[in-house]
């Protein structure tokens, strides 16, 4: 594109040039029509709890495989597209200059949207690799880092040619951001592949599960929260006409908040099999996580000083202003549900689904739509086509949030209080899990009304909006001028930090760190350190047929509902048998220690029922617990298990460290054929007919090994 070079009234030389908006308004339509795909399947897999014949007796559309595709939707998305859209258009402005490269913006772009399609058809097919938030096959995870590779070029490109010498503080977040997710998609996606759409996690059991929640949180972090809080420091300044309140605090809370929030993943863990050193620094620096995460909320709301009287009437305000007090409210909850004696009676139930969705709904979901309201009518050149319906989306969508969250968070509590719940004998009050859950589920449909609720808001602005655009005319490039930043300028002084934003390129490289000494530290030694996960002799290797199983348990999402973690409390150990030792755990590959119980937890599974019981339970789940809202799994008794991939995947095992030999390698079809046929034997005694080739046989073999390998109590 041509330079054009004009003065300004002090005779500096001016250049002209012209602002992207094309790449954005692609963004931004992306993040409209992902975030309602993301809110139905949301929606779809809300109704299955309390309704489960909702999937219509699909295997694609069950929630264990609609769970991780709204939760891949609206986080990659819906937000990730609505964050890709606010960095493109306030990177520019905030440069003074456009992309470095509109060729790398549109490989982003399309590259980035194949990505949502594969993992749209991939989820629903089972293809998963059961990471929670890192569900998507390997030949995807390695086009994320080559689309998230051109990203992140792009950004640094620009800043390289920028014409404003200081950095802005969104601009700090949005590279962090771009290095931090780098690292952990590459780190927690390295895997053995199998097949083109099967791989085995190159960690296993308690060390992968650190690794996942290093990147489960983080993904939280520098996925949801960074980014998005670049963007608070663009856009609500700008719609408020104010500057931001504290620059000091600004900087104190960008450095602050990427080093400690590194560290805070093993609060996921939490009186699991994970080494006690772990848990306790995943705590500490979670708690510490609370000052600069207030810290940033109150740099937004004070940025509100004097223009209060605005928030009345204009949407956009208010839309951030509620998003920025949901983040403010998020982060103060997790540091509260780090806490042990909390954890112990949040984890595994729906109040930590209420707490996600605090920040899901309130703070990403309020902030996209704030910005979606400021963008569209100034990108179009035009008003808001109706105030009124603005503010009616916002009134539903935040009634939607309280009817969501809250019956949640009864939820939560009633589930937790009546697992532990014990009566004057000193026998479990509630003994059968079912009966948890059925007093949960009027929750559960107020839960989908929010839901609805919040979606119906979001229908109402997309037509607001599209009549924006049609009342205005998009202009896909913005001329604007600013003088040429002076390539060779002395720094003879001034604050620290402003020095530091005239060097994009070391900035970076300094966020990289700050990032990488938690992660370092936490990680490491759980890996090389043989003491963290003490070996037990009786442990062995999956049969074929049981690891066959293993992986259509995966398929199916059942960790979606069913945990492989006791933690060491009296309720759960008599409910459930023996506390689950880190030893127990070193050939899965990857862990399924679960993060939600819908179910009841499934570590010492084996032999606990005959196998007529789980066969008869997968065809109809209602028929051995009256009451269940677990769907049937019909086509586990139709689809044969591939006795082709057996042996590879024994092999692709043995490469990961777990001891099959040669042998066994090559005799694996022939020995998960024995145990099959000797499994169809027991169940045509039963009086039940089925041949040894059907998945069903496969996934009760892996039932029955659950927690067998050590002695335990029951």
């Amino acid at each position: 594109m041509d330079i054009n070079v004009t003065t300004d009234k002090s005779g500096e030389s001016l250049e002209g040039f012209h602002y992207d908006n094309k790449i954005v308004k692609a963004f931004l339509i992306a993040t409209v029509v992902f975030g309602i795909v993301g809110m139905l399947a949301g929606l779809t897999a809300s109704i299955q709890l309390f309704f489960p014949a909702a999937n219509f007796n699909l295997p694609y559309t069950t929630f264990g495989r609609m769970r991780p595709l709204h939760t891949n939707a609206v986080i990659f998305a819906f937000v990730g597209n609505g964050m890709f859209a606010g960095i493109y258009y306030s990177l520019q402005r905030l440069s003074k200059a456009p992309m470095f490269s509109k060729t790398l913006s549109w490989l982003h772009f399309w590259g980035w949207q194949l990505i949502i399609v594969a993992a749209a058809i991939t989820l629903p097919l089972g293809l998963t690799t059961s990471k929670e938030y890192a569900e998507l096959e390997w030949p995807i995870d390695i086009a994320i880092a080559l689309v998230w590779v051109i990203f992140t070029a792009n950004l640094i490109g620009t800043l390289i040619k920028r014409r404003e010498r200081h950095m802005y503080v969104a601009i700090w977040f949005y590279l962090a951001t771009a290095v931090t997710i780098a690292l952990l998609h590459i780190v927690n996606s390295l895997a053995i592949p199998v097949t083109l759409f099967k791989s085995y996690t190159l960690f296993a059991g308690v060390q992968d599960a650190l690794v996942q929640w290093w990147y489960g949180h983080n993904a939280v972090a520098f996925f949801l929260t960074t980014p998005i809080l670049g963007l608070m420091y663009y856009f609500l300044p700008k719609a408020a006409n104010r500057p931001v309140y504290s620059y000091k605090l600004s900087i104190i809370h960008f450095w602050s908040l990427i080093f400690i929030y590194i560290w805070a993943g093993p609060h996921h863990l939490l009186y699991t099999a994970l080494p006690d050193w772990a848990q306790s620094l995943g705590v500490a620096f979670s708690i510490m996580l609370l000052a600069p995460s207030w810290g940033g909320m109150l740099n937004g709301l004070l940025t509100l000083r004097g223009a209060w009287d605005r928030v009345r009437e204009d949407p956009v305000l208010k839309f951030f202003v509620v998003a920025v007090t949901a983040y403010g409210m998020a982060t103060f909850e997790g540091p509260m549900l780090s806490l042990k004696n909390v954890n112990a009676i949040s984890h595994y139930t729906d109040w930590t689904v209420a707490h996600v969705h605090v920040g899901a709904l309130g703070w990403n979901g309020f902030m996209i739509f704030g910005m979606l309201y400021y963008l569209i009518p100034k990108m179009w050149k035009t008003k808001l086509y109706s105030t009124k319906l603005a503010n009616a989306h916002f009134w539903i969508a935040t009634l939607g949030i309280l009817f969501y969250a809250l019956p949640m968070y009864w939820a939560g509590f009633t589930q937790s209080l009546m697992w532990k719940e014990f009566d004057t004998d000193g026998f479990l009050a509630y003994p059968n899990f079912l009966e948890t859950v059925t007093q949960i589920l009027p929750m559960y449909v107020m839960r989908t009304i929010g839901g609805t609720m919040y979606l119906i808001g979001t229908f109402v602005m997309v037509y607001n909006l599209i009549k924006t655009a049609g009342n205005g005319v998009f202009q896909e490039e913005e001329y604007a001028e600013a003088a040429a930043l002076k390539k060779k300028v002395k720094i003879t002084g001034g604050h620290w930090h402003a020095i530091l934003e005239r060097k994009p390129v070391l900035f970076t490289v300094l966020s990289f760190v700050a990032v990488l000494i938690g992660g370092v530290v936490e990680f490491v030694p759980t890996w090389i350190v043989d003491s963290n996960v003490p070996t037990i002799s009786s442990v062995q290797p999956y049969t074929p047929l049981e690891l066959e199983g293993r992986d259509i348990y995966i398929k199916e999402g059942c960790n979606n509902c069913h945990s492989q973690m006791i933690r060491p409390f009296r309720s759960e150990t008599e409910r459930y048998g023996e506390y689950t030792k880190a030893g127990e755990l070193v050939y899965d590959h990857p862990h399924l220690f679960g993060s939600k119980r819908t179910g009841p937890d499934l570590q010492r599974e084996g032999g606990k029922y005959p196998n007529s019981w789980h066969y008869n339970h997968m065809l109809d789940p209602s028929s051995m617990s009256p009451g269940s809202i677990m769907p049937a799994y019909p086509w586990l008794f139709d689809n044969d298990v591939d006795t082709e991939l057996i042996e590879d995947k024994l092999a692709a095992m043995q490469t990961l460290g777990v001891p099959y030999s040669d042998k066994e390698i090559e005799n694996a079809t022939s020995t998960m054929l024995e145990q099959a046929e000797l499994i169809s034997q027991d169940l045509a005694e039963g009086g039940i007919e089925v041949s040894e080739a059907k998945e069903i046989v496969a996934l009760i073999a892996y039932l029955q090994r659950l927690g067998t390998d050590i002695k335990v109590n029951r």
